[in-house]
């Protein structure tokens, strides 16, 4: 009887190392995969680095231009995104010394920087704003007057996203992006795209919708802020006075004081010209918010 514990315990001596060893043998596999994937996982970040940004002043012509348009959109689609960042190199050099070879692609390209904008690597991302940077100040007006609005209402919204986000040199490079695009293009054609955004739900494409808006207005005179509405362009500054944040709300007293500027410069009575316009057109606390931004003289 003494003999079934010693039988009975015997398999229990050689499970145990069993385990153990199954154990270990995982770790040393996870072990040596890790070094592996650390050998050939660095790969992208080296490949980020890599990537040129070329500031446009540096940007050269592409030699014999006619030959190498077909292959630009085969570029764009490509699956290696470091191939599609060299296409949107090549995109900018056509963009800034063959523009009439881009001319008939210019909305495929537009929705591929779209789809490279929304791309979580920064590098493409980039890459593709600044690629919008040489496309509006090489197209300007054609970008609205040329093209469906399903093409460029995605980008403008697009770079007022990235505009507002947390990595720096995206959000820098977007802004650069949305002042070209306002100094290429005339600013009443521009006001109406983006009047649509000074009521986005993310109160950020907000604010960086009112700056944009603000420096078109800054750019207008009377007749054309007539020719938008003077009473919606007012009206829309006045919502943007009570908006949360100090960005928006600036940027609206910029666009009131452009509006009063512009409306008041033949008027001997400014304040009285000024206060009569607002209360006639704005509900009592936004018309005397209004007139506070300009005290008695």
């Amino acid at each position: 009887m003494a003999l079934r514990p010693i039988d009975n315990a015997l398999p229990i001596t050689p499970e145990r190392p069993k385990k153990q060893a199954k154990v270990v043998v995982p770790i040393q596999k996870q072990s040596d995969s890790a070094v592996t994937d650390e050998n050939q996982a660095p790969l992208p970040p080296p490949a980020d680095a890599t990537v040129d940004y070329v500031l446009s002043e540096n940007l050269k012509a592409i030699p014999d231009p006619e030959s190498k348009i077909q292959s630009l959109i085969e570029g764009l689609d490509s699956k290696d995104w470091m191939k599609v960042c060299e296409s949107l190199n090549n995109t900018r050099r056509f963009a800034l010394y063959h523009s009439t070879l881009l001319l008939p692609l210019l909305e495929k390209v537009m929705l591929v920087l779209v789809k490279a904008m929304k791309n979580p690597r920064s590098a493409l991302c980039k890459t593709s704003i600044m690629a919008s940077s040489d496309i509006f100040k090489a197209f300007g007006d054609k970008l609205l007057d040329s093209f469906p609005s399903d093409a460029f209402d995605p980008l403008l919204l697009q770079l007022l996203l990235k505009s507002s986000q947390d990595k720096r040199f995206v959000c820098e490079e977007a802004d650069k992006a949305l002042s070209a695009m306002v100094g290429s293009m005339n600013p009443l054609s521009l006001l109406n795209k983006l009047r649509a955004n000074v009521s986005h739900v993310n109160l950020r494409i907000r604010a960086k919708a009112a700056i944009s808006i603000s420096n078109c207005v800054s750019k207008m005179g009377l007749e054309g802020m007539e020719e938008f509405g003077l009473v919606a362009l007012v009206q829309m500054a006045a919502d943007l006075l009570n908006d949360r944040l100090p960005e928006a709300r600036e940027a609206a007293r910029s666009v009131v004081i452009s509006v009063y500027e512009a409306f008041t410069e033949n008027e001997e009575e400014k304040q009285e010209a000024w206060q009569s316009f607002c209360q006639s057109n704005l509900p009592p606390v936004q018309a005397q918010a209004m007139v506070k931004i300009f005290p008695s003289q």
